[in-house]
């Protein structure tokens, strides 16, 4: 673990190329070079932040109570982690979460305008 930490404290933030790779049951090595998964390339904070919240099941109530924060914290901590993060997927799906809500709004305020039915309303909001 303490090879683990000093790893983690080097590589932070930083370009690093691993140039071999052995498992040492096998005795298999690959050389080349490799570049390390974004997820290692965070802090030891960061990572440990991210096993925690894997292990609640995104629960931020969870994370509130075990790092003692308030829940505008553990969503700023978690953004700032997801904007080190070069996965594709993560925008992709925020912004389509963003339009589902906001064409969610969209029949709420129809709804209360009265431009809607409520049947038209329950429909849309399936």
């Amino acid at each position: 673990m303490n090879e683990w930490k000093k790893l983690t404290e080097m590589t932070e933030g930083k370009e690093l190329k691993v140039l071999k790779v052995e498992e040492p049951e096998s005795g298999i090595r690959i050389e080349g070079e490799f570049k390390l998964p974004p997820l290692a390339r965070l802090s030891a904070e960061d990572q440990l932040f991210v096993a925690v919240f894997l292990k609640a099941h995104g629960s931020i109530k969870q994370m509130e109570k075990v790092f003692g924060i308030s829940y505008p914290t553990v969503k700023n901590r978690l953004n700032k982690i997801v904007s080190k993060l070069d996965i594709v997927n993560i925008d992709v799906s925020i912004e389509e979460a963003n339009d589902r809500e906001g064409s969610r709004l969209s029949i709420l305020e129809k709804l209360e305008k009265g431009e809607i039915s409520m049947d038209d309303a329950l429909k849309g909001l399936k």
